[in-house]
C-alpha cells in the first residue's frame, strides 16, 4: 500500500494543525492591526507568526507526529519552515512568470509546497520521511 495508516493519520493531523496555525496567525494579525494600529502591520504579522509557529511546533510534536519537542527538533522545524517559505516564494514567482494569474498562482504553490513541508517537518521531527 502506498500510504500506511500511520502516515495517512499524520497527513490528516498535519492538515488540521496547519489550518489551525494559519487561523491563529491571521487572527492575531487582524486583532493587533485593529486594536493596536500604532504597532504596524509588520510587527503584528511577526507576532502572529511567532505565536503560531510555537503552537504549530508543539502541536506538530504532540499531536501530528507523536514525538517529544527537543531543541534539535525545534531547529529542524524552523529550518524546514525556512526552506518551505523559500519554496513558496520561488514557485509563486515561477507560476506568475509562466502567465498564471496572480489570483490563481498560489494554488499550484500550495499543491507542491504543502506535501514538501510535510516531508521536511516529519523528517526533522521523526528522523525519517
Amino acid at each position: 500500500m502506498f500510504l500506511d495508516r500511520e502516515k495517512l493519520g499524520e497527513m490528516i493531523r498535519f492538515g488540521i494543525v496547519g489550518a489551525l496555525a494559519t487561523a491563529v496567525h491571521y487572527g492575531i494579525y487582524l486583532a493587533m492591526i485593529h486594536w493596536t494600529p500604532a504597532v504596524g502591520e509588520t510587527i503584528s504579522y511577526t507576532v502572529g507568526y511567532i505565536i503560531s509557529f510555537i503552537g504549530n511546533f508543539l502541536a506538530s510534536n504532540y499531536f501530528t507526529f507523536k514525538t517529544k519537542p527537543t531543541a534539535v527538533g525545534g531547529f529542524g522545524f524552523a529550518f524546514s519552515h525556512g526552506i518551505n517559505y523559500l519554496l513558496h516564494i520561488a514557485l509563486l514567482n515561477l507560476f506568475l512568470w509562466c502567465g498564471i494569474p496572480d489570483t490563481w498562482a498560489p494554488v499550484p504553490v500550495f499543491c507542491i509546497a504543502i506535501p514538501v513541508n510535510f516531508l521536511l517537518v516529519r523528517f526533522f521531527l521523526k528522523g525519517k520521511c
